[in-house]
Parts: C-alpha cells; sequence; structure tokens
C-alpha cells in the first residue's frame, strides 16, 4: 500500500473519530452529558391525553405532563423539543435514543422496566370504563366487561390488563379486542355504536365525555391501575435518571407538583 492510499485511509478514520465525539456519540458517554452539550433535551409524546398532553388551539404542546418536563428542563437549564408520536412507538424511540425521553402519562410497570428506565413516580391515576349513554352496560368490578367489545389504546397498560385478565382467562376472545394508536379514534368508535367500551385513565376519559358527547363513565377502578405515572428513559443513564429522581423529589417537597394536580385536576 502505498503512502498516499495510506494517508487518505487514516485520514477518513481520523476524521469519522473527530465527528462521533463532536456530535456527543461517543463510546461511553451518557445521555445526560449528551442532552447537556446539545442544549435542548428531546421528549417524546402522544398528545391525545388531556389533560395530561394535547395540542392547544393555537397548535401548543399543552397539559400536566408538559408543564412538567418543562420545568425540570427550565432546572436543567435546557430547552425542550417535543415529538408527538403514537403511544404504541415511544418505548423503541427511546430505547434506540431518537428521543431521549418519554413523557406521556406512562406507568413504570416492571414489564417496560425490563426494556427501558424510569424516574420514580410523580403522579398515580385511577381507570375509566366508557360506554356509550343508550348502552345497558352497568359495572361494579373490572372484569364485568367481560364479553364486550372492548377499545383500548395500543400498547398501554390497559391493553396488557384486558390480555391478561380477560383473554388469557377465557372470559373475552382475542376479536373482541381493538386497538387504537388515539384514544380519540376508540372515542368515536364507541360512540358510533362499533365497539361497547373503552378502557383508559379516569381524566382523558371524562375529557373524552365532555368533548363528544353521548358517552358516560361507567366504572372508576385501580383494579386495572399497575404502577405509578414516570419519567421513561434509555436503560442504563444512571446520571439522567439521578437527576430526573432529584428534581421531581424537589418539585413535590415544594408543593410544586401538588399546584400542578390542582391546576390539571388529575387527582
Amino acid at each position: 500500500m502505498n503512502r498516499i492510499k495510506l494517508f487518505g485511509i487514516v485520514s477518513v478514520v481520523l476524521s469519522f473519530f473527530l465527528f462521533t465525539i463532536s456530535s456527543g456519540a461517543a463510546l461511553g458517554a451518557d445521555q445526560l452529558s449528551v442532552i447537556k452539550k446539545r442544549g435542548t433535551i428531546i421528549v417524546g409524546t402522544s398528545a391525545d391525553y388531556p389533560p395530561f398532553e394535547f395540542v392547544d388551539d393555537i397548535g401548543n404542546f399543552d397539559g400536566f405532563d408538559m408543564d412538567l418536563i418543562r420545568q425540570i428542563a427550565k432546572r436543567l437549564g435546557l430547552k425542550v423539543k417535543i415529538k408527538d408520536m403514537g403511544f404504541d412507538t415511544l418505548i423503541a424511540a427511546v430505547q434506540r435514543k431518537k428521543i431521549d425521553v418519554v413523557v406521556a402519562a406512562m406507568q413504570g410497570t416492571a414489564e417496560r422496566d425490563k426494556k427501558i428506565d424510569f424516574s420514580i413516580p410523580y403522579n398515580y391515576v385511577s381507570d375509566a370504563f366508557l360506554v356509550s349513554k343508550s348502552s345497558n352496560i352497568h359495572m361494579k368490578t373490572a372484569t364485568d366487561a367481560k364479553g364486550a367489545r372492548i377499545g383500548v389504546q395500543t400498547g398501554t397498560i390497559q391493553e396488557n390488563w384486558v390480555r391478561d385478565h380477560l383473554i388469557k382467562k377465557g372470559l373475552m376472545s382475542e376479536d373482541q379486542l381493538f386497538r387504537y394508536e388515539r384514544v380519540d379514534s376508540a372515542g368515536l368508535d364507541l360512540k358510533a355504536g362499533r365497539i361497547d367500551i373503552v378502557l383508559i385513565q379516569h381524566k382523558p376519559a371524562k375529557n373524552l365525555v365532555s368533548k363528544m358527547g353521548g358517552l358516560r363513565i361507567a366504572l372508576v377502578t385501580n383494579e386495572t391501575v399497575a404502577a405509578g405515572q414516570c419519567i421513561a428513559l434509555p436503560e442504563g443513564e444512571k446520571a439522567l435518571k439521578a437527576e430526573l429522581d432529584r428534581i421531581i423529589t424537589q418539585l413535590k417537597k415544594e408543593g410544586w407538583i401538588k399546584q400542578q394536580i390542582r391546576k390539571w385536576k388529575v387527582d
């Protein structure tokens, strides 16, 4: 190999190495360092879930979770970039570091924790079973939904609960479970009579009732709730998790989170 060719190869390798370092993707670089160097935290959400996350009348991201991540970013001296995604794509996106964190009313369950990491919980919720106002469905427990056509948002705890507690136990068939990327689509199908029940978190259920009309809440329950709401982050990012946990703890002590709970009526 002549010297000119060898020099060219070395130059290409060196350029790639320098680019990798400058982009913050060098081997061993933790995500918090990457975020701080960038100056912006990239947040994944599914903005169809008021009052937690939604797009307001002028096109801005708003809601309890959006206020939370902006406050966290402010205390870290960072800007915020929000990406609206299908809920079922969020875990894969944070695994691949296409986003830095997920803030989407996500419950930090043991099953999810096998793939990604979570902050400490910042809020706890109840679920609700929605039916049409004309429905003759009346519920005292979550399993009273057996045999009905049930709509859920894809990739949620509610989907898992229906699968584990109704389908696997023979109380309904797989083809009676209807999965939706967006909860408002499920609400429209419920209103039109294409499904019998929608299972989602309580506050978004109340918002659907108010927004769409023709619907009612048949049951509010904690039977289907698996864990508290947490911020999701890539697995093994200890420095980032420590900062998120520190600030969430601080916000709780200061009463900031309680104020937000009252503001958005998510209790």
